[in-house]
């Protein structure tokens, strides 16, 4: 299956599992909802959206590991390739029901003994009926009812517009912004900061707190996919551990070079 038609294919599984979310959604109550180890919230609608994504995903390519937040399937350690996934990427923004979450999937590639990158992405917004998509060997794309369109970073003018965390603010997104000087800010949930960017309506997205392969890693082809890039604290394409070590370190999401001695800066 060659990588136009597999991103055809993980785009109706996302797109599924983004209707089972919104089927959740309108019968949400405290009782759907429980909170993990590490405290973070996780509904019914995460469950089924990985059940989902998971059945789709080993009819697709059978035997294909899986990295999920909900759990993995396989091994990635003895495949050449795996699949990562956020069923719900936003659960926070999910219940507080303002529509800025998401749907993750990402086909990673292994570049590394344990490190990886992704090759194609595809990121579902169910509330607005959004897919973003993209890879190496496909242009990255935004769809939107029944339209699909060819996406690129933009090269405007300053100010640069901003988009950052609405749930997950930290003091150091703050400091870097300041020192960016003039500029837009606006808050924005999930992975679509990510897609705002690689779709030219945002310039860029910092994060410092914490996340995980899974938030990123579909965003992140997408955004190199129209020309982008998402940067670690030393400037250089972030790349992944989907075995011992899946949390990312702070990442850079920006559509060019304007900023990255700001962000290294920031990372003294």
């Amino acid at each position: 299956m060659d990588q136009t038609e597999l991103a055809y294919q993980l785009c109706l599984i996302a797109q599924r599992a983004g209707q089972d979310i919104m089927d959740v959604k309108a019968k949400l109550n405290n009782g759907n909802i429980r909170l993990k180890d590490d405290g973070s919230p996780v509904t019914i609608a995460d469950m089924r959206a990985h059940n989902t994504i998971c059945r789709g995903l080993s009819r697709l390519m059978p035997g294909t590991p899986i990295v999920s937040e909900e759990g993995m399937s396989g091994n990635p350690n003895t495949s050449g390739v795996s699949f990562v996934v956020d069923p719900l990427d936003g659960t926070k923004e999910f219940i507080k029901g303002n529509g800025m979450y998401t749907v993750n999937i990402a086909l990673a590639r292994r570049i590394g003994p344990s490190r990886w990158k992704p090759v194609l992405g595809v990121v579902v917004a169910p509330e607005t009926g959004t897919t973003w998509f993209g890879g190496t060997q496909v242009k990255a794309a935004r769809q939107r009812s029944d339209s699909i369109r060819n996406i690129r970073v933009n090269n405007r003018s300053n100010p640069p517009i901003v988009v950052g965390s609405l749930s997950h603010p930290s003091p150091k997104d703050s400091l870097f912004r300041d020192d960016l000087g003039e500029h837009i800010f606006e808050g924005v949930g999930s992975s679509i900061k990510i897609c705002r960017v690689a779709d030219g309506t945002a310039d860029l997205t910092a994060r410092f707190g914490p996340t995980s392969c899974w938030d990123t890693a579909a965003a992140h082809a997408v955004l190199n996919s129209a020309g982008g890039s998402l940067l670690n604290p030393s400037g250089e394409e972030l790349d992944y551990d989907l075995v011992d070590n899946r949390l990312n370190p702070p990442f850079l999401a920006t559509r060019g070079s304007n900023w990255v001695d700001v962000w290294i800066r920031h990372q003294e």
